[in-house]
C-alpha cells in the first residue's frame, strides 16, 4: 500500500507532502534531555510524539531505512549546579558523572514505560566536543564568529537571513544561551559558541583556552556527525524554536555553506497541568517517575500506556491540558481496546500478526501530519464494528482483528493481557456500579445509556437478584 505523508513545517508554516532526501535512509534529529533532573510530563510529550513519527517512518520506508538521533545533553551549567548541590564532597568531574548517569538511566526507564522505542543513535554532548570545536573553527574562518574576552560568539549580523524559523526581527532577539554572556558582544543577539571555564567548572582544551561549548553548538555538531550537513526532519518542543533551533540553523548553515539544515522542522505544543502552566512555584511540577510510581496526581499511579494515550488524544501541534479526567478517559479507552486486543477469532484461532497491516483509517490519519486524535477515533470505530455480532460472522472479521492489533502497535500502545485484565475489570465494575445507582434513583434513561455503551464495547450485562438479600445485582461478560 502506497502512503503519502504530509507534515507541517514550522520553517514554511505550511503542511506539505514529505519527500525524503534518500528513501533508503530517512534521517530525523530530535533534541533530547538535559540530564540534570528527572524528566517532567512536558518532556514526555516530544518523546511520545517523535516516537510515533519514528514508528510511522519505519512502517512506510522500512525498519532499517530510518535513522533517528536523539541526543543527551550532559554538559550544561544546570548540571554543574546540581552536581555541586548533590555531591559536594566529590571532585567536580565525578559529581557531574554521578548526576548525569543517574538521571540518564531514569530517563530511559521513564520513556520506555511510555512505550517509546530507543532511537537509532543517542549521542552524548561530551563525546562530541572535537566536532563542536571543528565547527566553531570553520565559523571563524568564514567570518561568522569572533573571539572576545576569551570567548567565541556567533555574529548574527553576518547571516543575511538569520531568524527565518522564528520569524523574529533581529533587533528583537536576545542571546538566549544557557551559559552566562558578558557585555562584549558586537550585537545584542550574538550568542556563545565557546565559553571559558574556571577551575571549578568542567572544561576541554581548545584553540581559545580551556572551556566548554554553548548549548546550541552541541546539536549542530551531533546532528552533522550522525545525519549529515543536511537531513530530513528536526523536531522538538515549541519552546525550542527560539533561540535554540534558530541558532542551530545559523551555525550549521554558515559552517557548511548550505541553504537549510533540515528540510522539515516539527514542533509539539506546550503542556499545562489542570489548566495552569506547570512550574515548581505553582506546586504542579510533575515528573514522569511520579506519575508512574506514586499517587501524587489524582490519588493513583498511572500506567505508562495510559499516559501515552492521553497525550495522543490531542494533536501534537496543539497545547494540551494534562488533567486527571483526561487520564481517566484514556484509561477507559484502553480498557475498551484491550477487550479486543486479545480477542480470539470466533472460529477458534488467533489471527496472524501482520506488521504491515494496520487499519487503513489509522494509517491515513497518521500520514496526515500525525493526526493521532483521528487515529484514536478510528480505534473506537473499529471496536464498534468488532462488537457487532452480525459482523463477527463475516470472513473479514479475522482481518479486522489483525488490523486492530497492528493499529495499536503502530501507535505504540502496548497492551499486555496480564497488565490490563485487572484494569479492564475495575473499569467495567465501576460503570456497572454507577448503572445500578442510577436504577435505584429511577434514572432509567441514564442507566440505559451506560448499558448501551458497554454493549457497544462488547460487554454484555446480566441482571439478577442476590438470593440472600433480594437486591438487584449485575454480572457482566465479554462478548467475543
Amino acid at each position: 500500500m502506497s502512503v503519502t505523508l504530509k507534515l507541517y513545517n514550522t520553517l514554511t508554516r505550511e503542511k506539505a507532502e514529505f519527500s525524503p532526501i534518500d528513501p533508503q535512509n530517512v534521517r530525523v534529529y530530535v533534541c533530547g534531555p538535559t540530564v540534570y533532573d528527572y524528566a517532567h510530563i512536558g518532556n514526555a510529550r516530544p518523546a511520545i510524539v517523535f516516537d510515533v513519527l519514528f514508528r510511522l517512518l519505519r512502517h512506510v520506508y522500512g525498519e532499517n531505512h530510518v535513522t533517528y538521533a536523539r541526543n543527551i545533553t550532559d554538559v550544561d551549567d544546570k548540571i554543574n549546579a546540581r552536581a555541586l548541590r548533590d555531591h559536594p564532597g566529590l571532585p567536580l568531574n565525578e559529581a557531574i558523572r554521578a548526576v548525569t548517569e543517574r538521571t540518564e538511566t531514569q530517563y530511559h526507564e521513564d520513556v520506555a514505560a511510555l512505550g517509546c522505542l530507543m532511537p537509532t543513535v543517542e549521542p552524548r554532548a561530551t563525546d562530541n566536543i572535537s566536532q563542536m570545536i571543528e565547527i566553531i573553527e570553520e565559523l571563524i574562518a568564514r567570518g561568522h564568529a569572533y573571539v572576545a574576552a576569551g570567548e567565541v560568539l556567533f555574529d548574527t549580523k553576518s547571516m543575511r537571513d538569520y531568524g527565518q524559523l522564528s520569524k523574529r526581527p533581529l533587533d528583537e532577539q536576545q542571546a538566549g544561551a544557557r551559559v552566562a554572556v558578558d557585555a562584549h558582544k558586537k550585537n545584542p543577539g550574538d550568542f556563545v559558541l565557546w565559553k571559558l571555564s574556571s577551575h571549578n567548572e568542567p572544561g576541554w582544551e581548545s584553540p581559545w583556552g580551556r572551556g566548554r561549548p554553548g548549548w546550541h553548538i552541541e546539536c549542530s555538531a551531533m546532528s552533522q556527525r550522525y545525519l549529515g550537513e543536511v537531513f530530513d526532519i528536526h523536531g522538538g518542543g515549541l519552546d525550542l524554536i527560539f533561540p535554540h533551533h534558530e541558532n542551530e540553523i545559523a551555525q550549521s548553515r554558515c559552517a557548511h555553506g548550505t541553504q537549510v539544515m533540515a528540510n522539515v522542522w516539527m514542533h509539539n505544543g506546550f503542556v499545562q497541568v489542570e489548566g495552569r502552566k506547570m512550574s515548581k512555584s505553582e506546586g504542579n511540577f510533575i515528573t514522569i517517575y511520579d506519575l508512574l510510581h506514586s499517587e501524587t496526581f489524582g490519588g493513583r499511579k498511572w500506567p505508562g500506556e495510559v499516559l501515552r494515550l492521553a497525550m495522543l488524544m490531542t494533536h501534537y501541534r496543539q497545547p494540551i491540558d494534562f488533567t486527571v479526567e483526561k487520564l481517566l478517559e484514556a484509561r477507559r479507552a484502553l480498557a475498551k481496546f484491550a477487550t479486543w486486543a486479545f480477542a480470539a477469532d470466533e472460529r477458534g484461532f488467533t489471527p496472524d500478526y501482520n506488521p504491515r497491516a494496520p487499519h487503513p483509517d489509522v494509517l491515513d490519519a497518521l500520514a496526515d501530519d500525525l493526526n493521532t486524535p483521528q487515529a484514536v477515533r478510528s480505534l473506537h470505530e473499529q471496536v464498534t464494528i468488532l462488537s457487532n455480532r452480525e459482523r463477527q460472522k463475516e470472513p473479514s472479521h479475522h482481518q479486522r482483528l489483525a488490523e486492530f492489533r497492528q493499529s495499536l502497535r503502530l501507535l505504540g500502545l502496548k497492551v499486555e493481557a496480564d497488565e490490563v485484565d485487572e484494569a479492564v475489570a475495575a473499569e467495567i465494575d465501576q460503570r456497572v456500579k454507577a448503572r445500578l445507582e442510577l436504577i435505584k434513583a429511577k434514572n432509567f434513561a441514564e442507566a440505559d445509556k451506560i448499558r448501551d455503551t458497554l454493549s457497544a464495547e462488547g460487554i454484555q450485562l446480566k441482571d439478577g437478584k442476590d438470593p440472600a438479600t433480594g437486591e438487584r445485582v449485575t454480572k457482566w461478560e465479554v462478548k467475543r
